[in-house]
């Protein structure tokens, strides 16, 4: 599917000249999402329907066949939900088992009496980077979501004190650092050396996340102060209830419950880099690896290591999903909007407009990678998309860094995330933000990582060749 996307794209880019018709498709794109914007954060609609109305606007703007709209829309939603969606209650089942027990709180309470509140941004962008080097995005930050909380708690203030450096963490990861999909996908497709790409992406992705995170952190936490929402307070930082005979767990359990669907997810990754895809071993750790696997592994230790009493596990498991419907229907309707936006073709009318440039190729990578994102709202989508642009051009053009391109697509592929992007309606959710207050904080976190992480792989580039 990889190698489809980007041919297609690449065959694009080279084949047509722009057209009225690009330019109407980036009008129409511009027109759902400003329609969202404005129901969300004007009328206060609610986003779930103002996804729809867009997704909607969009869809007949541009005169997709009718017969399409819905297909679309739906595929859109479903692929989201469907991975997303399942990690993101598994993880609330999981937080509410370490909240409710009071292994999360002893946990927090262990590590903030060694590094103090001030200090505590720092300690989370260190352990979002931990947790989320072999995970998703989206799984970390639900594995991660009742730390944050516990430790707002404690420290007070804005909630963005703490989890700008935990976004970053993950985010910074997420784009740069292989076995992350979209590095692995940007690796292929210009065939950079995977350990070279690994170490430049850890030279690049660490004062990266210290800027993004705990000293933008600090900046944006002063000026935004969102109020995360009541029913998520009460599910993790209430005081552990007395399910489990008052037995609270160990630091020790507690971190392996925690470090378990990490543990699990990165022996796939080295059985997979290890090991021919035919093997039995490859198939048996991509199944075991799997995010969703991974989180019901973690779910069922929780439940023996904490020793839940019988009666009152189903209770805890029953009682986490509540607080968490109204976030899948709103990232599911994001995936939906999403998704009408690529099958607008509108991906394939950027290829168009870079073809022709004539600036640096790592640049090119970039802002190629940086213009579908804000189009389309997937780093995925822009990573592919981009690096079978970039693909073809690299070839012929020897004496850039392949690593260094790869590197480059992925940083351009984090660019501003909006309202077309699933993950900004988590971000929002989960921390009780509104669009104008998503937007301040979250994406221009994403922005600044995108952009200082460009400036560092092209200030490599002058030493590596």
């Amino acid at each position: 599917m990889t190698t489809a996307l980007s041919s297609a794209s690449a065959a694009a880019s080279k084949s047509q000249a722009w057209t009225g018709h690009d330019t109407r498709l980036v009008l129409c794109a511009l027109a759902g999402i400003v329609l969202v914007v404005l129901l969300t954060a004007v009328l206060k609609i609610h986003p779930f329907l103002a996804l729809i109305a867009g997704s909607l606007l969009v869809a007949f703007s541009d005169a997709l066949p009718v017969d399409k709209i819905l297909p679309a829309f739906e595929s859109g939603v479903g692929s989201t939900l469907g991975d997303v969606g399942v990690i993101v209650a598994l993880g609330a089942m999981l937080g509410k088992l370490l909240v409710d027990s009071g292994g999360a709180d002893r946990l927090v309470g262990a590590i903030f009496d060694r590094v103090g509140p001030k200090h505590a941004p720092w300690a989370m962008l260190v352990g979002a980077m931990v947790v989320g080097l072999p995970m998703f995005f989206e799984t970390a930050l639900v594995l991660l979501m009742p730390i944050v909380y516990l430790v707002w708690r404690r420290t007070g203030g804005s909630i963005l004190r703490i989890g700008i450096p935990a976004l970053a963490g993950l985010s910074i990861l997420h784009g740069l650092i292989p076995p992350h999909p979209g590095p692995l996908i940007a690796v292929d497709a210009v065939h950079a050396n995977i350990g070279e790409t690994l170490a430049f992406g850890v030279l690049v992705a660490i004062p990266t996340a210290a800027i993004a995170g705990p000293l933008f952190g600090d900046f944006i936490a002063a000026r935004v102060h969102p109020e995360p929402p009541q029913r998520l307070t009460d599910q993790y930082t209430a005081e552990a209830a007395d399910r489990t005979g008052g037995r609270v767990p160990s630091v020790g359990s507690t971190l392996a419950v925690i470090l378990l669907p990490v543990a699990v997810m990165l022996a796939r990754t080295v059985v997979d880099i290890t090991t021919p895809a035919a093997a039995q071993a490859h198939r048996v750790a991509d199944f075991v690896g799997d995010p969703i696997v991974a989180l019901s592994a973690a779910v069922v230790a929780a439940l023996v290591l904490f020793r839940f009493e019988r009666v009152r596990a189903g209770a805890v498991l029953a009682e986490a999903l509540p607080p968490i419907a109204g976030i899948l229907m709103i990232i599911g309707a994001g995936g939906g909007f999403k998704q009408i936006l690529i099958t607008s073709g509108i991906a394939d009318s950027i290829g168009k407009a870079a073809h022709d440039s004539h600036l640096s190729l790592l640049l090119l990578a970039w802002l190629v990678a940086v213009a579908i994102r804000v189009a389309t709202g997937s780093a995925t989508v822009a990573t592919v998309t981009a690096a079978g642009i970039i693909a073809p051009i690299a070839a012929t053009s020897p004496g850039t860094s392949a690593p260094l391109l790869a590197l480059a697509v992925g940083s351009g592929s984090l660019f501003f995330s909006h309202v077309n992007d699933a993950g900004f309606w988590l971000v929002k959710e989960f921390f009780g933000m509104d669009v104008k207050q998503t937007l301040k904080s979250w994406s221009v976190m994403e922005t600044v990582l995108s952009c200082v992480s460009i400036v560092l792989i092209l200030a490599l580039s002058t030493f590596v060749h």
